[in-house]
């Protein structure tokens, strides 16, 4: 199952439905109408949404009911909370909207450690799959890294900003399968 990922504020707003969409800048989202993902927010997995739509634009094109769907109050409002999650955002920032339906609340989140790979901590992962896979160079890098660095947050941050904490997290999941085909790990949940 796929992912979306935020921030702990927005908790509250997506449970509540008063948020029912995501602005995100940079890199397009692996995402399609009808997916499934896991609505992740403050660390915690707090329910499941089904992606609507996923449309991309400018953020100069972005409107009054686009912030309304990503549940603030203006165009204004999302531009400033835009600017506190990316480095660098101006008019022609591509923007990608997708917009999801939640349909199953979790009444006890779980960490997303915890559900995305059952049970297993990342640095255990990490850990084993340097000394038992042949990895491809860039997940070596990337594991390596998240180990020095100590989180995924810090890791991110030395790769250019929290927003690249997809890059570890896929090559985590890539390499825990591999794991897991292996036998070397398994679920613990």
């Amino acid at each position: 199952m796929k992912h979306l990922e935020f921030d702990g504020r927005y908790a509250e707003a997506i449970l509540s439905g008063k948020k029912r969409a995501t602005v995100r800048l940079g890199r397009k989202p692996n995402l399609e109408p009808g997916d499934e993902v896991l609505i992740h927010s403050g660390g915690r997995v707090i329910g499941r949404a089904v992606i609507e739509r996923v449309e991309s634009k400018t953020v100069g094109e972005l409107t009054d009911e686009d912030a309304l769907l990503d549940g603030f109050s203006s165009r204004a409002e999302l531009i400033r909370a835009l600017k506190s999650h990316y480095k660098y955002v101006n008019d022609d920032s591509i923007a990608h909207i997708v917009a999801f339906r939640l349909v199953e609340r979790f009444d006890n989140p779980v960490t997303s450690s915890d559900y995305a790979y059952e049970g297993n901590l990342p640095v255990e992962i990490a850990e084993k799959a340097l000394k038992y896979l042949d990895l491809p160079e860039e997940d070596r890098k990337l594991l390596e890294l998240f180990l020095r660095a100590g989180s995924l947050r810090k890791a991110a941050y030395k790769l250019g900003g929290l927003n690249k904490r997809y890059l570890i997290r896929d090559a985590l999941r890539r390499v825990y399968g591999e794991l897991k085909k292996k036998g070397i790990m398994g679920p613990k949940l």
